[in-house]
């Protein structure tokens, strides 16, 4: 009789029964609610850019495929999640040309450059958000006043602009974002209306409340830490929440700080991408209070209103050396000591 086999493998030994295509659609579906609220928000430039943006990013992945020789990881819906986080990230009247050269940069460069989905160490949506920001800055800072009363009959004059060509603002479409009024003009943020969203932005970024519920459909499915956006928001406002105490004829509140410009979208949907955070349990906690504390510090003393994109970019720089220095100690094994 033949004895049983034993396989004795490497850990781990317990495995998710999710798949990578199965958490990435889970994302892409909770993307879509914030999706359709920048829509009806902005309306149809929001949707053109949304379309440009994925558009460009699904070709590039594809050509980067066919140039290396491999078959196409389309299937696996992370480019469809770069594009639109990419377009939630940029101003809704923001140029299609634009749109289209910052898609190829963040894929080309944020991902293909790097081997592809898990080799990425940076965010490739905000690869080509900080790409857009140093090559078009006026456009990636001409903003558009919400519910605007022919948004959805016609674009934005913006919207079509030519390539290589500077769009010409227009007064009558355009507004100043609550964080720029802030930093800029000294005016007062308003935390109720920040938390629900019908204020100028980003085009994904001004429903704090819509992006927290997005949020936790995600913790629910399994698709995220949830410890990753909880350290960010814990980190931003508790720093906040200090510089507020000591002057709070200077600085906002806390709350206004937690639900203004991109933090909520960053940590729920950017800082928590699996490939360039850490896995460690305590890793996970430094990353995001490292992004929760330089988003404000950056905010509060940058030269610009926002900081969250340069935060979570550090700390994907800083995962690496977080994951080192958060190591769990082996079963059996004391402190710096053998076995």
């Amino acid at each position: 009789m033949t004895p049983p086999r034993i396989e004795i493998k490497s850990s781990p030994h317990i495995k998710r029964a999710g798949s990578v295509e199965q958490i990435m659609r889970t994302v892409v579906v909770a993307l879509l609610p914030v999706c359709a609220f920048s829509v009806y928000h902005f309306g149809l430039s929001a949707l053109a850019l949304m379309a440009t943006t994925t558009l460009a990013c699904v070709l590039t992945e594809q050509l980067f495929n066919r140039l290396s020789g491999r078959g196409s990881t389309l299937g696996d819906y992370s480019t469809v999640i770069t594009g639109l986080l990419l377009a939630l990230t940029l101003p809704p009247g923001f140029p299609l040309w634009m749109a289209a050269v910052t898609g190829f940069v963040g894929v080309a460069l944020g991902k293909a450059l790097f081997g592809g989905l898990g080799f990425n160490p940076f965010n490739p949506a905000l690869i080509g958000r900080a790409f857009a920001a140093a090559a078009f800055p006026q456009a990636i800072s001409t903003w558009t006043e919400a519910g605007h009363p022919a948004r959805f009959t016609e674009l934005l004059p913006s919207t079509l602009t030519a390539p290589f060509t500077t769009p010409a603002p227009v007064d009558a479409y355009t507004a100043a974002t609550p964080l720029g009024q802030w930093k800029f003009q000294g005016a007062e943020l308003q935390a109720w209306e920040l938390f629900t969203g019908m204020t100028p932005g980003s085009a994904g970024e001004t429903s704090a409340l819509l992006i927290l519920l997005c949020g936790l459909f995600m913790v629910a499915r399994g698709a995220m830490n949830w410890r990753i956006p909880a350290a960010i928001l814990a980190s931003a406002f508790l720093t906040a929440a200090a510089f507020y105490a000591a002057d709070p004829g200077h600085f906002p509140t806390p709350w206004a700080v937690l639900f203004s410009g991109g933090l909520m979208l960053g940590a729920v949907f950017m800082a928590s991408d699996m490939v360039g955070s850490p896995v460690t349990p305590a890793g996970v906690w430094l990353y995001g209070l490292l992004i929760g504390f330089l988003a404000i510090i950056i905010r509060f003393f940058g030269g610009q209103p926002e900081g969250v994109m340069y935060a979570i970019l550090l700390g994907n720089a800083a995962s690496p050396l977080i994951e080192q220095i958060t190591q769990p100690r082996p079963y059996g094994k004391r402190k710096g000591r053998g076995a």
